[in-house]
């Protein structure tokens, strides 16, 4: 079987679904010139369940790579240049602490030009790349698990910003 992650020439689909969503305190960094180019192309949620927890002392959000537990996770789809994947890489400290892997997803709502593409509606099945952890504490599988990351959510968990951590 062929995956087609890729939604025109030399740009990626990929779907993030904690600090980089919209209204999330690193959006910005999707539409920051230096780091590539990012278009926003719709919302989703993921086909599988998978944990979505929300950990370490910055409180930050990481979607374990445990398929079938957890929630379908919600969150947004953007096609990204080779330059904002690199960024991406490197912001998201592969292979260290997250992996980049293929997911499926139910698209929500979709706002992207399909322009040479197929016409993608609610409800329709599209693939892209996600950020799940590459290792999981012990104590992780135990943490509360949520459906969609808001970072000022009922949680209670503060997110910490990299500009203030140590």
């Amino acid at each position: 079987m062929r995956v087609r992650l890729w939604s025109s020439v030399l740009m990626t689909r990929v779907f993030v679904y904690g600090t980089l969503k919209k209204g999330q305190p690193n959006n910005y960094r999707m539409f920051e010139s230096n780091n590539g180019k990012a278009e926003y192309l719709g919302s989703a949620f993921t086909i599988q369940k998978y944990p979505l927890v929300i950990t370490t002392e910055y409180n930050i959000p990481f979607l374990l790579n445990i398929s079938g537990q957890g929630h379908r996770v919600h969150g947004e789809i953007y096609k990204v240049d080779d330059q904002m994947l690199k960024f991406l890489d490197d912001f998201e400290s592969v292979p260290t602490l997250y992996q980049r892997t293929v997911v499926q997803l139910e698209v929500k709502e979709w706002v992207g030009k399909t322009e040479g593409e197929e016409k993608v509606s609610p409800g329709s099945i599209t693939d892209a790349f996600v950020y799940t952890t590459s290792t999981c504490e012990p104590d992780w599988r135990s943490l509360p698990c949520y459906e969609n990351y808001d970072s000022e959510g009922d949680h209670g968990l503060i997110y910490r910003r990299r500009e203030e951590r140590d």
